[in-house]
């Protein structure tokens, strides 16, 4: 019998990499109906709690390159989500502010997120939550040392 290792169907990577397939699809699928693609909600959220941040510290917050957080933006200010304006105090810097449409995809994306919760985790009790979280901790704890780690090297 072969050993098929991490594409075995029992083995914990195999079926880990299927949550993360399913999850993605399907909330590509629910905000793809809003008009929303899946890089977005994370830049929307980010302004909606904290308005008119340059773009450079939108990039560092988002852990992203400066420019794809430009191209993100001008996608976003074509939705009329966002708009730019210039720094009153230093003309160089750029500040984003989301706009009154933006908050109203904030609260549709919170309903969105609730549906993808309960989607996720309906047959889980508040135990299996709680150990589920903690066991999730742990696996970006090692792989954030493992990245580390290789930096290293």
């Amino acid at each position: 019998m072969e050993d098929k290792g991490c594409f075995n169907p029992d083995n914990l990577y195999h079926v880990f990499g299927q949550i993360i397939k399913l999850h993605f699809t399907r909330s590509h699928n629910l905000l793809e109906k809003q008009g929303i693609y899946p890089g977005q909600p994370p830049l929307l959220f980010t302004l909606y709690y904290k308005d008119g941040q340059s773009q450079k510290e939108l990039a560092d917050k988002l852990r992203i390159k400066p420019a794809t957080v430009t191209v993100m933006i001008t996608r976003m200010e074509k939705s009329e989500l966002l708009t730019r304006k210039q720094d009153e105090q230093d003309q160089r810097i750029s500040r984003v502010f989301i706009t009154e449409k933006g908050r109203e995809m904030c609260k549709k994306l919170k309903s969105i997120f609730e549906i993808l919760n309960e989607e996720c985790f309906s047959n889980f009790t508040e135990e299996e939550k709680v150990l589920l979280r903690r066991f999730f901790l742990q696996m970006r704890d090692n792989l954030t040392k493992a990245s580390l780690d290789k930096l290293g090297d």
